[in-house]
């Protein structure tokens, strides 16, 4: 299959976020349109849009969008602690009939601040326990005429979707994305998710996860689709490779005076103590992974950096793809200059 190529809309109160300009306007409509708009534009198929509590809610932000765009997907991030299953399902519904089937769904199960919302899931095999219950729920809510289902976090009796997701060719519902690397999390990404993403972990990282999840799907008896692997990674593109490098090593000395990346005592899931581990390998893996950032306080996405020219990248996400990964979910900052940067010298490199 051909891959899938998508940015991330930084949906914050707060302005700033990983170096973009602050602006008073950062997170109107119009702004977060002419994001939007620009990934129509630059040839990206869309964007994911992250979720933690004290953010703008991410469905409402993802409608408003996808109301003002043609072709943009908005992959949005949710938590099962923030939705029942049936209403999610309802909801995720409803949007992919009014957008022609554009909807996209990132299941998220890390830790979030608990207390602000009333959530009382916060042991790990509690949170996994109940997001496999609620992907089973909302996948047969979409695929099936009426359900019934009793399980130890969630049930619904005689539910019934009147509006169904969009039907084109074998998709019969958005696609769903989710991530993690613990144990639970991997047995819920081989049973019931249709993408397990990864960050920006080296090769042998991420063949060694692949190797795992696939012996898991046989392990379970899976019962969908095979599982589909996704990058998300932050992505330094500049003319020359020199240029690049000077691009990121300025932006690491920025990171570095600022301390905005720091995490202080928080705790660290799996996943993100793995990309944190990586700096004892080595400043540079597989030639352009930059892990750095991490060793200084910046996480998630931008923990490690694929840093170089166009063709430097584009061979290295495409060793990736050598792997199996097909789904690819790409950044920098400035977020609007490097949308149309990125769409313009690195995706046709992708797409051949």
């Amino acid at each position: 299959m051909s891959s899938r190529f998508l940015w991330y809309i930084p949906n914050h109160t707060r302005p700033g976020h990983r170096g973009e300009p602050v602006i008073p306007e950062h997170n109107s409509l119009d702004h977060l349109t002419e994001h939007a708009r620009a990934l129509e534009d630059s040839g990206w198929e869309g964007a994911l849009l992250g979720t933690s509590w004290g953010r703008p809610d991410t469905f409402t932000v993802a409608a408003a969008l996808a109301a003002r765009t043609t072709t943009f997907k908005p992959l949005i991030a949710v938590r099962p602690g923030y939705w029942r299953p049936a209403h999610f399902a309802s909801s995720a519904a409803t949007l992919d009939h009014l957008t022609g089937g554009r909807a996209l769904v990132n299941i998220v199960s890390g830790q979030d601040d608990l207390a602000a919302y009333g959530d009382v899931e916060g042991d790990q095999a509690h949170r996994y326990a109940r997001t496999k219950e609620f992907l089973q729920i909302v996948r047969r809510l979409w695929t099936q005429e009426e359900v019934t289902y009793a399980g130890e976090h969630f049930s619904v009796a005689g539910s019934r979707l009147e509006l169904k997701p969009v039907t084109v060719g074998e998709r019969r519902h958005p696609t769903l994305y989710f991530g993690g690397a613990s144990d639970a999390a991997q047995r819920v990404a081989a049973a019931e998710a249709d993408v397990q993403l990864f960050w920006g972990e080296p090769l042998d990282g991420v063949a060694e996860r692949i190797a795992r999840l696939r012996a898991l799907e046989q392990e379970l008896g899976r019962e969908h689709a095979p599982l589909e692997f996704g990058l998300r990674i932050t992505t330094v593109v500049r003319d020359t490779t020199d240029e690049a490098w000077a691009a990121a090593e300025d932006k690491v000395a920025a990171l570095s005076a600022t301390g905005s990346g720091r995490r202080g005592n928080r705790p660290t899931a799996v996943g993100q103590q793995r990309l944190l581990d990586l700096a004892a390998r080595g400043e540079v893996l597989d030639d352009i992974l930059y892990t750095t950032p991490g060793r200084l306080g910046a996480g998630g996405a931008a923990t490690t950096w694929l840093v170089g020219s166009a063709q430097d990248v584009a061979k290295a996400l495409q060793r990736y793809e050598d792997l199996g990964v097909t789904h690819f979910v790409l950044s920098d900052t400035p977020y609007l200059p490097e949308i149309e940067r990125q769409g313009r010298e690195l995706l046709p490199l992708l797409r051949g």
